[in-house]
Formats: C-alpha cells, structure tokens, sequence
C-alpha cells in the first residue's frame, strides 16, 4: 500500500463536503473526439422493431415463416456409390408478399470445380476447413498435405454434383429453371399470392463423396479390410436432397450460397421419405420408423419395444449378429419408410456394419413424454461406444430440456461414421473410435474417451440450437454453435468437471489478445478462426454473464425464456439481446457491443493502492502526524555516510548561532492555527458538525484503488482482499464504474480501523477473461514459472549429410500392413 501525505485534507473536504468518489489517477484530457462511449445504447445498431419482431425480442403480432413439405423416394446404389431420387415440394407462402419463383439450395454442387466455393478456396492462409496448405516463403519451400492432394484427386476422378431432371410442376408441367453454381431459381408458372400452395417435382442423382478424402460432413466411408469380398461401406446421407432456400421477414430469400463452412438456414417441415438400401442394411434416420415389419426381424422389434423401458441400453443388433453381417452381401433390397412432422432438414445413414443399441428416456410433460435414445455404430466403435453414446444422449437431453423445453421429437440418434461430428433432426453423426491392436484387441484413449462424450453432447444439443431455435447458421454462426458450446458445457461439466470442456473464460484468453480476432457478429465464411470466434468466445461470454453479472437465477430464466419463445421460430441477434435484457432486467448493451461488436479484450489493471487517514483539522494532531511522516521518509544519502564518518555539521560545532528557526520546524503547532481550527469548526452546519466527528472518533482506513482498462473491454471489477489479520473478502464492482472513462477509474474502499488491507488481486478466479493476470496483483507477486535444459542438437541441412556413409546403406523391404479384422 501507498501512505499519502498530499491527499489527506483533499479527503477531509471531499467526504464533509458531500463528494463521494475520489480519483488519484493521472489526468486524462478529454477532449471532443477522444471519448468512446462504451455504454452507448445498442438499438443504434439493431433493426427496428415492427410488428414481426417487437421491441421485447418476442415474435411480434404479425411474426410469420414459410412452410416446406417434401415427400422423396430414394435409392441408394452402394456398388456405384450413388443416390437417385424422386422429390416432391409443396411450398406454402405464409408471407404477406407475393412470390415469382423459389430458390433452391444445392449443396451438393459445392463440390464441382467450377462451384464459387472452389474456385474461391485460398491456397493456405486462416480460416480453411479440411486439408492443409503453406504458402512458400524465401526460406521455406510451399507446402500441400498429402490429404490435399488425395482431395484434389477425388475430385479430378469423379464427376460431382446433382445430375437434375425433369423438374415439373404439380400438373406435371416443364418449369423454367437456372442453376447459378451452388442455387437454382425455378420459375412459377404464376405468382404465388400469400396464403397459397405450389407444388414443385424434380428428379435428381450424383454421386456421393468419400468423406475422408473431400470432408465435406457426410458421405460414405469404406473399410476394405471387413470380410465381405471388396469390403463395406458406411453412409452418411445429408445435404443430400436439394432444399428449398429460407425466405423471412428481415433478409427475404436467403441465396447466400454454401462455401463449406457456413452451415445452414432452412424452413420447417413435414418429411415422408422412402430409402431402398441393400437388404442387410440397417438404416437410422430422421423421423420415425412407419414400416417396422417389414424392415425389421421380429426379435428386433421385440427388443425395441424391451428398450422402452430399459435402465440401460439395449441391443437391437447385438456385436455378433453385426459382425456376421459383415461377411456376406445381397442383391436384395428393403425400403425403410420415415416420418417427420415439423422439422428444418432430414438425415440418415445406411449400412451393414451397424450394431444398434436403444434405450428409452422417460422426460414426461404433455410433448414427447417418451423419446428413444439410439446408437448405431460398427465393431471399430467398440467399448467406447457401448459405454458412452447413448448414455450421452440421454444426459444431453436431460440438461438441455432443464435449460429451454422438453425435447419434442421421438428419437435422438448417435452414428459412428467418417464425420466427426454433424448435427440434424433428431440425428447426429459423430467420428470418435477405438484402436485396433495385432493381438485383435481394440482399446481407446483419454483424448477418445472425452470426444466422443463431448462431441455427442455438443451434436445432440445442436437438436436444441438451431434445429428447433431455428436461427440463421450462414450468416450468425455463434446464434447456434456459441449457445450451444455454452450449453454443452453446462452439461459437460455437470457429467465431469476434470474434463476440459473449452468453455470457461481462461480458454478464450489467447485468442482474445491475438491479432486473429475478428468480432463475433462477422458472416461465417470471412471469420479468420471459427472455433474460438463462434464457439469458444460466445460461450465463455455466456459463462460470465451467467455466473459474473446478472447470476444464475436472472440469467437461467431469461435464456429459456428467449428458448421457448423462438422454439421452432426464426430468431436473430437482436431477438436474443432484446430478450436476454427484457427477461433479466437488466441493461446489458455494454456487454453486447464489447463481446460481440468489438475486438476489445478484457484487461483490467491495478495500478496503485493509496491509503489514507482523516486530517482532523486539529493541528495539535494533524502537525504531529505530518513531522512523523517527514521523519519516515529516506534521508539523504550524502547526510547518512557523513554521519557514519563522524563528521559534524557546521550547525553542531557552532551551537552560539543556532535561533528560534533551529528549534522549531513547519509543523511547530501556534494559536493561529488553533484559530483557524476553531472557525473552521464554527463554520460547519450542526448536521456536518456530527459527521466530521463521528469520522474523526472511527478513525477508519480510506483506501483508493486506480485502475486501468488496458484490454479496451469495459467488464466488472471482481476483487479479493486481504487483510493483515489473515481475513479474506470479495468484492464485485459493476461494469457501469467504467461508464464516464472507459479508460481509468478509482474507487474508495472504507474498512475498520484494525481492518488494514495487506494484498488485493483483481478477478482471483479467472473469471472475466483477464488476458494479463500479472497485472491484477498489488502488490505485484513474483510470477511462478519454468525451466528445462536441453542438449544441442546436431547441425541439420544437406551439408551436413554423412553421403560417404549413406551410399552404403542398403535398401529396406517395404512394410505389408496387417490386415485389421
């Protein structure tokens, strides 16, 4: 702590005399054009408000969305890897506008190469999702990963995209159509007038990619090493019928097309979908099974229903029976008939190599009081998945439904496929697997172990954010991958807190400071990194104003509230902010603009700690106190070797001279200042007679703490403070403290006469995202850290090659891989 001499009667006048705040920082200057109002009201910057979103964040009187139904029939050709398709639109226009013509989305066309997302694709540099590649540098020579090259090869080797026919109206008659790239307008024979209906048929083929050479989040997965001559395959369907584009209230149609990384913007609907798959096939699928007998055995569906009602999963197909099944094939084939009521996309998956675990999940309530939870997995997911996948997905719901509603369809489906991890209706596919070791045994890693778990969470809670909370995933990634990162974590860690789930304030911290972060609101395609931008940092904010500013109890209600309000609704940022500060009651703007506007960083310093005493304006005690202050104060260097030398001053050896001066200092106390003392009591009304002393009498510490907000991100000040008798306090100053200078504020802290603060950490949890914790500390702590030695290493280059030696060598035998059963 700091004693402060020059400040004591400044805090005598400013505490009688009514001011409460004092300021021991430096000045700052603030002239016209150098203030930032950090506080500035965000309606600024969001849309209006009107009759289809109102002013609360609700859907106004007049909210409206459009209506998609599709009935398909689909084959799925597995020797030739290819799907064919029959489809059936009815669009029904509930807007209040009249429609020309429907833009379709064709995400399978973003895979030919004359498609905006190829011809876009940057050679290395941020923000790529997939395969890797490094510029060449005057060093370095240019670098492409061998998983480049295979994706590249692919795509020369295989002709890619819809293959479109025969597209009609619901008479049967030819429509106009073009196709711009990744989109395609077809033209109404006549306007579509709100209200009405219009029936669109197409027919359409491609053929589908292999997810581990383009990872493109679905496709087929091959294993050529399974018993069955040429091996099997797993597919993963989605993206895979051409869907009609969304058009709303703020954006009308949505024909921003698919690059690969920003998801997807879709209407809801109603399903009816027929897949012919080869006959040992099991399929899992959005919907629900409408042909059970004629897909499934009896004792299949014998232990289906069993499930209902199990404590634990049960199999439906067992390891064995899927394993026998890999070994033989059929020109044989089923078609697996599905339902769906009310959703925004449809998936599935087919394969022989699936095991099929169920286990019903009992949440009550009036909607969907019983769901099943399924897992579909080959014998490479093993014990890992037997343990861990649908277990996960019954503790997904359980902590979500708490969170927002009860989760309203009747399945929730896990697959283990070649995607690490996607999300649709009621299906999810996720990529986690065992190890296969020679002596045939499979075993699984921590790192494995915590991916699956996680990424079934993160992938089942996206049924909830955007599935059924249906906001725009092209153009607001966060809306769905931040609330439910923020979500998955609430679950995570209430499933394991050792694990790390990546959503706490310290794990956005590096990212926060780096010269990589663009703000949260960006459109997805331009962000430099994804991860922390629209998953990380959006939850970790979440985290904060959860747990930091307006705590569980206001932050939980108005999150469902925003939950049940957009269910099965098209929400947007101003929806959500409107309705987070309508709901809390609470202003929250500042934290809007600073966490999801801005690439401000949280970085809150504590410069300096004064402590005071109250002048009593008595000079009998206050005189007394300033010698003794002058008399702690360092003397002179020079003065202090003269005395050790024993030399004396010339004063000493010549005391005839010494006067009054010599023996009386500017602290020597006379009447005048006992005057002055007295009038300046006589002055004082009797109310602030009785203040002055009751200070004087308490005789209480007066502590000012200068910060600084370095990071630019206006936050609460959270502080611990300890006290020399081992005491330890908390206090949490609100963010508004920073509302006239965003840049330095002070803050008096009053204690006790014993109570005299000994240490103070600014935000001693980590948990406001702090980027600099050294800088919390006063006083400053010495920062622990590390050291290691190492040995030098040898001199690299070509140079330094033995070829003298090396020419000698001789050649090795190629290794021959182990076939893996």
């Amino acid at each position: 702590m700091k004693d402060v001499t020059i400040g004591l009667r400044v805090i005598t006048f400013l505490i009688v005399y009514g001011l409460t705040q004092v300021s021991f920082a430096s000045a700052i200057e603030q002239t016209k054009g150098h203030f930032k109002d950090k506080f500035r009201q965000l309606d600024e910057v969001l849309p209006t408000p009107n009759d289809y979103r109102n002013a609360a964040g609700e859907p106004g009187k007049d909210y409206w969305q459009q209506q998609v139904d599709y009935t398909i029939n689909v084959v799925l050709d597995e020797r030739k890897r290819r799907l064919s398709a029959q489809q059936t639109i009815k669009y029904t226009n509930n807007s209040p506008y009249r429609l020309k013509y429907i833009w379709v989305q064709l995400e399978q066309n973003r895979f030919k190469s004359d498609s905006v997302a190829e011809l876009s694709e940057e050679f290395g540099g941020l923000g790529r999702r997939g395969p890797t590649s490094s510029v060449p540098t005057n060093d370095d020579p240019a670098k492409i990963s061998l998983s480049q090259l295979r994706r590249q090869q692919f795509m020369e080797d295989n002709q890619l995209g819809y293959e479109l026919t025969n597209i009609r109206d619901g008479e049967n008659k030819k429509l106009n159509f073009v196709v711009n790239s990744a989109q395609m307008r077809i033209d109404l024979p006549k306007p579509l007038e709100s209200g009405e209906s219009t029936v669109v048929k197409l027919d359409y083929a491609f053929n589908i990619l292999e997810e581990d050479a383009v990872n493109a989040r679905s496709g087929y997965e091959h294993f050529p090493d399974d018993a069955r001559k040429g091996g099997n395959d797993i597919f993963l369907l989605a993206q895979w019928f051409p869907r009609v584009a969304a058009y709303s209230d703020y954006e009308a149609w949505h024909n921003k097309e698919f690059l690969g990384r920003g998801e997807f913007t879709l209407e809801f609907g109603n399903y009816d979908v027929k897949m012919t798959v080869p006959a040992d096939h099991i399929v899992a699928s959005t919907g629900e099974l409408k042909n059970p007998n004629e897909v499934l055995t009896q004792k299949q569906q014998q232990r289906l229903e069993l499930a209902k009602k199990a404590s634990k999963p049960v199999y439906i197909v067992t390891a064995d029976e899927a394993l026998e099944n890999e070994k033989a094939s059929t020109d044989k084939t089923k078609t697996w008939h599905f339902t769906a009521e009310n959703v925004r996309d449809f998936a599935w998956a087919s394969s022989r190599k699936f095991m099929w675990d169920a286990q019903g999940y009992e949440q009550g309530g009036d909607k969907q009081p019983l769901v099943m939870a399924m897992s579909f997995f080959p014998k490479e997911g093993g014990d890992l998945w037997k343990k861990y996948s649908t277990a996960s997905v019954i503790h997904t719901m359980e902590v979500y439904s708490r969170f927002t509603f009860d989760y309203p369809y009747p399945t929730s489906i896990s697959v283990n496929g070649p995607v690490g991890g996607m999300e649709y209706p009621m299906i999810t596919f996720n990529g986690p697997r065992t190890i296969w070791h020679e002596d045939g045994s499979r075993t699984y890693t921590l790192a494995e172990k915590r991916f699956l778990i996680g990424v079934v969470i993160h992938e089942v809670g996206h049924n909830y954010f955007p599935m059924i909370v249906n906001s725009d995933e092209r153009q607001w990634t966060w809306m769905d991958e931040g609330l439910n990162s923020f979500l998955d974590g609430v679950a995570g860690r209430e499933w394991d807190p050792q694990i790390p789930w990546g959503v706490e304030p310290r794990d956005i911290v590096d990212y926060m400071k780096s010269d990589i972060q663009v703000p949260v609101m960006t459109q997805s395609d331009s962000v430099l990194k994804l991860g922390p931008n629209a998953y990380t940092k959006p939850a970790a904010a979440l985290n904060i104003l959860r747990e930091v500013i307006l705590g569980r109890e206001l932050f939980d209600f108005a999150f469902q509230e925003y939950s049940r309000r957009w269910e099965n609704k098209r929400p947007t940022p101003s929806d959500f902010f409107r309705t987070m500060e309508e709901a809390s009651g609470v202003d929250l703007d500042w934290f809007w603009r600073g966490w999801f506007y801005s690439t401000d960083h949280v970085d809150i310093s504590l410069d300096r700690i004064y402590k005071l005493r109250m002048d009593t304006k008595n000079p009998d005690i206050d005189f007394k106190r300033r010698r003794q202050e002058e008399m702690d104060k360092p003397s002179s260097l020079f003065v202090e070797r003269n005395k050790a030398a024993n030399m004396k001053t010339w004063v000493e050896m010549n005391p005839d001279i010494r006067d009054f001066h010599d023996e009386n200092d500017r602290w020597t106390v006379t009447n005048e200042d006992r005057n002055d003392y007295q009038e300046f009591l006589d002055k004082l009304e009797p109310w602030e007679q009785r203040v002055f002393e009751r200070a004087i009498k308490e005789d209480k510490n007066y502590y000012v703490l200068n910060f600084s907000n370095l990071g630019g991100l206006v936050m609460p000040i959270l502080l611990e403070l300890t006290f020399e008798d081992g005491t330890v306090e908390n206090m949490a100053i609100p963010a508004e403290i920073w509302r006239r200078n965003p840049q330095q504020v002070s803050k008096l802290i009053v204690t006790e006469k014993s109570k005299l603060l000994k240490s103070v950490v600014v935000d001693p949890g980590w948990e406001t995202a702090d980027v600099d914790i050294e800088n919390n500390y006063y006083p400053r702590r010495i920062i622990p850290s590390r050291i290691e030695s190492y040995k030098d290493k040898k001199r690299e280059g070509w140079e330094y090659k033995d070829l003298m030696h090396d020419v000698k060598s001789k050649l090795k035998e190629p290794n021959k891989k182990i076939k893996k059963k």
